[in-house]
């Protein structure tokens, strides 16, 4: 059966608000670019229900895992993550069928006021080792502190006096409607965003030729050019999201920028390299890349621990 013939597509996509509200964005689009009806099928995974930090219960893979098991079964279609969470690694049996255009990848601090202007020793919460090493090389004086929970239960903690500060990705906080909160939107000079961040991935069967050319249609070349050399940084570096590498790419002037970076997680040292080059050549610019980390050393940074 053609999948003209079966009905609406069945999203699978997590049962947070800012899951829901992205795939729901996502179900929009390619509605209204293929007349295709689309409807949300929430799918619980192991990051959703467990409260320990994500580098402690297997990385970015809690969040994708679930949803990919519905999509082999044929529990659901497609399915819609964000792509910061995806593995590097490829998955048996699984296609990216899209990556939509690109939000802004930035990070934002959410509190009463900029960073420079945070008192000395205030608590800035965060789950990310990333963020943790780039905020201590930009405020050594911070107590950064490891937190979990989505975004309104991070964002309350500021609020209830908990925490000074958090740092959260402006993407997702502009599509639950919250950049009231924000007091800073860190220029990638100054934190370099997660590999994929602000960018969504829609995954289906990689048997579904016809339903990867659906899905298609809302794919973004230029951001598929990018993500695909800030992920390459990544997987080379065998880093995953308990490793402080940030790395972003954007097109400037025809030709893909890509700049990453590896710090100790103390804020201590960092290693920040950039090269330029084709789109086309988005995978050979990110190895590239990778390679001239390592050869400084980023090896052993990504090693040290507090």
């Amino acid at each position: 059966m053609s999948t003209a013939d079966r009905g609406p597509l069945r999203l699978g996509t997590r049962k947070s608000l800012m899951a829901m509200t992205q795939s729901r964005l996502v179900a929009d689009a390619l509605t209204e670019a293929t007349g295709h009806a689309v409807e949300l099928v929430g799918v619980t995974t192991e990051g959703d229900v467990s409260k320990a930090l994500l580098a402690q219960i297997g990385g970015t893979g809690v969040f994708v895992n679930a949803l990919r098991d519905r999509l082999l079964a044929g529990e659901v279609d497609f399915a819609v993550h964000s792509l910061k969470d995806l593995p590097t690694g490829p998955a048996e049996g699984i296609a990216l069928a899209a990556t939509p255009v690109r939000d802004d990848p930035r990070d934002a601090l959410c509190g009463p006021c900029k960073l420079a202007d945070l008192p000395r020793g205030a608590r800035v919460g965060t789950g990310s080792p990333r963020r943790v090493a780039q905020l201590r090389a930009m405020r050594p004086d911070l107590d950064v502190v490891a937190i979990r929970g989505n975004a309104d239960t991070r964002l309350r903690k500021v609020a209830d006096g908990e925490l000074d500060a958090v740092v959260l990705a402006h993407a997702g906080l502009r599509r639950i409607g919250r950049l009231d909160a924000v007091a800073e939107v860190f220029d990638p000079d100054q934190m370099l965003p997660a590999p994929g961040q602000g960018s969504l991935a829609l995954e289906c069967r990689a048997d579904r030729a016809e339903l990867r050319a659906l899905l298609g249609t809302v794919d973004d070349p230029m951001t598929r050019a990018c993500v695909t050399a800030e992920r390459t940084v990544l997987a080379v570096l065998e880093g995953g999201c308990s490793a402080p590498v940030g790395t972003y790419a954007a097109e400037v002037e025809e030709e893909l920028h890509l700049t990453a970076t590896v710090a100790a997680f103390d804020g201590s040292r960092q290693i920040r390299l950039s090269a330029s080059g084709h789109p086309d050549d988005a995978e050979t610019l990110g190895r590239d890349l990778a390679h001239r980390l390592l050869a400084q050393g980023a090896d052993q940074l990504m090693g040290e621990r507090d």
